[in-house]
């Protein structure tokens, strides 16, 4: 599973629960009902796209669209439309207010996440070859490979994905909350302590190559992850 985040804003139950039955065995995925709790959502979390209901409560989907996109700090998210209104002009109208794609229901699985990939490369955020490289290190998630200067580095699949997750989101702090969310899944039980048990055993594989300040402690915050220092 991918560990980009998407957001699914939908105000029918039975839809938001399959837009999320259909996602997420590819990415991270949550769901809200509102353009409200949409909102919330994006400022406790990191949100790599969403996938936004136009006929909404309250406060439309393309009415938030358009905040959004005038928000400083959201105006660079992705947002696909969610409707079933198919009219050409109501395309047109969705794009101009910088949506990056339109999906008309009904609409099958495949499609949606073939154009959801297909945004996500467009943005930067997904690469062609699932390849992450910050400085001389880098990581293959088709290959599951990871390597600094050429050389391999020997790390469980749970060292891998925290390497992914923290590679994906440099100089960014993170809890251990967030990150037992963010590598393990909101579904998992699993102690706090157990990550740092996995950021000691990266630490010491990393410090084979004189690398372990990469992952950086916070005090009273959680982990950072920098090639600058």
């Amino acid at each position: 599973m991918s560990n980009l985040h998407i957001l699914v804003v939908e105000d029918e139950d039975a839809i938001r629960e399959m837009l999320v039955m259909a996602l997420e065995q590819t990415f991270m995925v949550s769901a809200v009902g509102s353009a409200e709790q949409a909102i919330q959502a994006l400022a406790e979390d990191r949100v790599d796209l969403m996938l936004l209901d136009w006929m909404l409560p309250s406060i439309s989907g393309i009415e938030l669209a358009r905040r959004l996109k005038k928000d400083t700090a959201q105006k660079d998210l992705p947002i696909i439309l969610l409707t079933a209104r198919g009219e050409e002009e109501d395309k047109i109208r969705g794009l101009e207010i910088g949506a990056d794609d339109y999906v008309t229901k009904p609409f099958s699985p495949k499609e949606l996440i073939a154009r959801i990939k297909a945004v996500l490369r467009r943005s930067g955020k997904l690469g062609e070859s699932g390849q992450v490289t910050l400085g001389d290190i880098t990581l293959d998630a088709e290959q599951h490979r990871l390597t600094i200067a050429g050389r391999s580095l020997d790390v469980s699949p749970t060292e891998f994905r925290l390497m992914q997750f923290f590679m994906t989101n440099p100089d960014k702090v993170y809890s251990r909350t967030h990150l037992l969310d963010q590598v393990w899944g909101r579904s998992v039980y699993i102690e706090e302590r157990t990550v740092d048990v996995h950021i000691r055993r990266l630490r010491k594989i990393l410090s084979e190559f004189e690398r372990e300040e990469l992952i950086q402690t916070v005090r009273g915050f959680g982990y950072r992850f920098s090639i600058t220092g």
